[in-house]
């Protein structure tokens, strides 16, 4: 779906279903030099069974008009203002690692927007390391070795990938080579930056990855802390990249979630 936000075009995957009113919707929001594509099959699954789905590219990313948002703030406004033009009014908000922490700030902007929020791989405070944003300032591909190989679990060079045919190291390395310079800064940056201001009263479900080297599982407690009777999956033997090292247990606590009432 092609939409368009403060005069620039946005797009959004919805599993070639059209937005109908009375159907709930889901929204999910990439990580940090990623696109929508990044959710395959858990966009796919809730397309089609009978959810609205809107699995978007952030701007400069994907399909996405730039130039890139540089804060937190900004993208969770941005995500309100795709709900407008996709005239949604309540929806759901699945993140993973920069797109958590969107989710987060999104939730605790535009409460009455926000039914219930899923944060896959997620810290707070997302500090990024001083040489990651120093490679990714002078667009260095060392910024995306560093994102590719921290960004899964050691064991993903050996094989056994739960994705036949998916090649989960290359796959990661080509959304980021697409990328125009300075996307990915902007991105590590605005993570490293942000605070959330706010509180969030809407149910929450933390999705861990036990291997995870980027936002390990104990990074998440202070966030865990502050959001009220928020759940945990911890998912063993994946790293950061849980939608696609995991894809199917991924998708199984987030159909729980959802569907929940």
């Amino acid at each position: 779906m092609k939409l368009e936000v403060e005069g620039r075009p946005v797009f959004a995957y919805t599993a070639n279903h059209g937005v109908e009113r009375g159907k709930r919707t889901v929204v999910f929001i990439h990580g940090a030099g990623l696109d929508h594509s990044w959710f395959g099959l858990q966009s796919r699954y809730f397309g089609y069974h009978g959810w609205n789905v809107l699995a978007l590219d952030l701007p400069g990313h994907g399909r996405s008009a730039g130039p890139p948002l540089t804060t937190v703030g900004a993208m969770a406004d941005w995500v309100a203002h795709v709900l407008d033009a996709a005239k949604v009014e309540r929806a759901a908000l699945v993140g993973h690692s920069m797109g958590t922490l969107i989710a987060v700030d999104c939730a605790a902007r535009h409460a009455e927007r926000v039914e219930r929020i899923a944060l896959i791989a997620t810290a707070y405070p997302m500090k990024v390391s001083d040489a990651f944003l120093d490679a990714a300032k002078r667009n260095s591909y060392d910024a995306f070795d560093m994102s590719t190989i921290w960004g899964h679990a050691p064991s993903v060079p050996l094989g056994a990938n739960p994705n036949p045919g998916m090649w989960m190291y290359g796959d990661t390395q080509a959304r980021l080579e697409r990328l125009a310079p300075g996307v990915l800064y902007a991105d590590l940056n605005a993570c490293n930056q942000y605070s959330l201001a706010g509180s969030v009263k809407c149910p929450a479900l933390f999705i861990l990855g036990r291997r995870d080297q980027m936002t390990p599982p104990r990074a998440a407690k202070t966030l865990q802390e502050q959001i009220p009777g928020a759940k945990t999956v911890l998912i063993e033997g994946s790293g950061h990249s849980l939608m696609a090292e995991a894809p199917d247990a991924t998708l199984d606590a987030l159909v729980e979630f959802l569907t929940t009432q």
